[in-house]
């Protein structure tokens, strides 16, 4: 009771400050309701009329400052529901004034002056948590599309490079180049927008990925990628590019021998178990691999919360990331 009393002023008033017509309006509302309420003790007349329309009257008016857009825009129905109520009310207690048939109906009367202000809170409350979840919605949908912006853009730029050289070479690779990054291009600028995508889309994405290195580095390079045939599972698009990203980047690109990258995909009874092994050299352990892994689980977070399971193993050199994906 101490606390309340010494910290309600302080709340107060400080609100007081942020919202001064707000504050004002509620405190003359308080002092009539005091007034109601101090008028209604000193009556000698049971269910004061004047205190039942004073306090449905406050009460409208403060559900009208604290909800004013929800009370705005049903403004019409409560009004003239509580005409109707209070005209009824009025007719009962004022107008017929017969204390045994007012007391057969007092209950109902009190019920129907009283139960409406429940549903309005209730209906009001059940809008503002539609209203959160929506905005909830909104910037996990923000969040995501701010995180798809973010993956491989200097990949591209380093093809175009490549290309450029290849072009200047008159190198017969150069058309398949052309054609493999068109391909890789439009599934990132128009698949990538969309919330599911053919799990067996993101194989070819991720060979044709592969394919482009392959004919970058003029180095051998053991790459081995083993997946199962699928045809009827979906899944979030650009999951697996990030970490096979990383493994050409820290892996192959540091190591001027010997790299590989084993890759093995399966799909069991809606698990997706994606795995990628890849050597390094023991220095670019110590180096940040930027925030392709963080952006990954972020976006895995919102996709899939509680349904996905990453573990990341570095052992003699080697980097082994393992992802499972439930789907269903």
């Amino acid at each position: 009771m101490s606390w309340l009393l010494i910290s309600l002023p302080i709340h107060y008033f400080s609100f007081l400050k942020k919202h001064k017509t707000v504050s004002l309006k509620l405190a003359v509302l308080l002092l009539i309701f005091f007034a109601i309420i101090v008028n209604d003790a000193n009556s000698k007349i049971a269910d004061n009329p004047i205190t039942f329309v004073g306090l449905v009257g406050i009460g409208l008016y403060f559900f009208s400052i604290v909800a004013a857009s929800y009370f705005k825009k049903n403004a019409l129905i409560i009004v003239s529901f509580y005409i109707l109520a209070l005209g009824y009310f009025y007719y009962i207690r004022v107008y017929i004034n017969d204390e045994h048939t007012y007391l057969q109906q007092e209950k109902e009367i009190k019920i129907i002056l009283t139960a409406p202000f429940f549903v309005m809170l209730l209906t009001w409350l059940y809008q503002q948590w539609k209203w959160l979840k929506t905005v909830e919605s909104k910037k996990a949908k923000a969040e995501l599309s701010l995180l798809k912006s973010q993956i491989n853009p200097h990949f591209f730029f380093n093809t175009l490079n490549n290309l450029y050289g290849l072009i200047i070479e008159k190198s017969d690779d150069a058309p398949t180049v052309v054609l493999t990054l068109s391909d890789l291009m439009r599934y990132t600028i128009y698949m990538g927008k969309e919330d599911l995508v053919p799990l067996k889309d993101e194989i070819d994405y991720l060979k044709n990925y592969i394919e482009l290195h392959k004919i970058r580095y003029r180095k051998a390079v053991d790459i081995v990628f083993n997946y199962a045939e699928v045809t009827n599972c979906q899944v979030a698009p650009l999951l697996f590019i990030i970490p096979l990203e990383n493994a050409f980047k820290h892996g192959v690109e540091s190591l001027t021998e010997n790299a590989f990258i084993h890759i093995r995909m399966s799909v069991d009874n809606g698990i997706i178990d994606f795995e990628i092994e890849n050597n390094f050299e023991e220095t670019e352990v110590n180096k940040s691999v930027g925030i392709g892994i963080d952006n990954l689980k972020q976006r895995l977070k919102l996709l899939y919360p509680d349904r996905h399971n990453i573990q990341i193993e570095l052992k003699d050199s080697v980097y082994k990331f393992n992802l499972k994906i439930e789907t269903r």
